[in-house]
């Protein structure tokens, strides 16, 4: 399940703006973000799981490609067996709290502006995903192995309001002790523009289940976005999840500079 700070990174670039301004301004532009994700669930268990997530970002955008390059601290407490994004593996019976932390996966991802149309407001990007598996196996902070994805991304504007919806499918690696699915996801929301800095919305995210064990990905999520300054970019999110392969609750925040 993708990271929901980064699922709402790409929807609050375009949320709130007419698909007009989103060719002109962000024609070429290089951005830094960092921010921080923290989200806490028993994920079918008897014990809390808590997870601090840091990603740093480095973003490219232009007319037609955005390219992104995402490194990540992680932070994970609780049983063994629960991995971020994925959920409890069943890997192991244990319900031992441990704390382990490092880098997470670095994610590098590449979006198309494949249709634009002006006149009607509408907008469709085709992006591919690679997950490295550079967060360490051995300490439980990942699955060591890289996964693939490839999405379709869906924009209608209409005055104020953004609607938008996502279709993807994902191919993880093979890791040992275990067995990860395919798994097609998706997700779907408004965003609505209150005025020239600020933006928010909500969002549904869903996926097919990951692990025969394991269970169906239902998260529901609130964002806004602000424009602090002319190079600064704020956004926050809280989120609440439905299944025993999320977290029960989330919350996270974003800074964004334009270089």
């Amino acid at each position: 399940m993708k990271n929901a700070i980064l699922a709402t990174s790409l929807i609050l670039s375009f949320a709130g703006m007419t698909i007009q301004s989103a060719h002109a301004e962000n024609n070429g532009k290089f951005s830094l973000e960092t921010g921080m994700d923290y989200s806490t669930g028993k994920y079918g268990g008897t014990q809390s799981t808590d997870i601090l997530y840091v990603p740093f970002t480095g973003k490219y955008q232009g007319s037609e490609w955005t390219l992104k390059l995402t490194v990540p601290y992680l932070r994970i407490t609780g049983p063994s067996n629960v991995l971020h994004g994925i959920g409890a593996t069943g890997a192991t019976t244990s319900t031992t709290t441990t704390t382990r932390s490092g880098m997470g996966d670095v994610i590098m991802s590449a979006s198309h502006s494949v249709y634009r149309n002006l006149s009607a407001g509408f907008m469709a990007n085709l992006t591919g995903k690679v997950k490295l598996g550079t967060a360490s196996s051995d300490q439980g902070l990942g699955t060591g192995k890289t996964d693939y994805s490839l999405q379709a991304d869906l924009y209608q504007v209409t005055g104020k309001l953004t609607t938008f919806g996502t279709l993807g499918y994902r191919v993880y690696g093979k890791p040992s002790g275990y067995t990860l699915d395919n798994v097609f996801y998706g997700d779907l929301g408004s965003s609505y523009k209150f005025n020239q800095e600020t933006n928010g919305g909500a969002m549904m995210i869903l996926s097919q289940k990951v692990s025969s064990t394991g269970s169906p990905h239902a998260e529901a999520l609130l964002f806004l976005g602000h424009k602090i300054q002319k190079n600064w970019n704020a956004q926050g999110y809280v989120l609440k999840g439905f299944t025993n392969s999320v977290p029960d609750w989330g919350a996270g925040v974003s800074l964004a500079y334009l270089l």
